[in-house]
């Protein structure tokens, strides 16, 4: 198959070229930091930014696509399920 932009360099405005299922964990950070978060099932999501900082987002709705570049998304407060970490 052919892909016109293999040889480009990708950005954070660039659309995701992979993505991987992240289990929501108090301890444990997502497999990389993100570009973007996908939300399958609506509720609230509360994630560590790469910066550190801990927030809620509340109500998200079921296939929100957030573009936020996270290393953990917390057990503790998230309701929201089925999430795609977007790189």
């Amino acid at each position: 198959m052919t892909d016109r932009f293999a040889s480009r360099h990708a950005t954070l405005t660039s659309p995701a070229y992979d993505g991987f299922p992240i289990t929501t964990s108090d301890a444990a950070p997502v497999l990389e930091v993100t570009r973007a978060i996908y939300v399958g099932v609506a509720g609230d999501l509360t994630t560590t930014f790469a910066s550190g900082e801990t927030v809620t987002f509340q109500n998200v709705a079921a296939g929100t696509i957030l573009p936020i570049r996270i290393s953990h998304v917390l057990a503790t407060g998230t309701t929201a399920d089925a999430l795609v970490g977007l790189i």
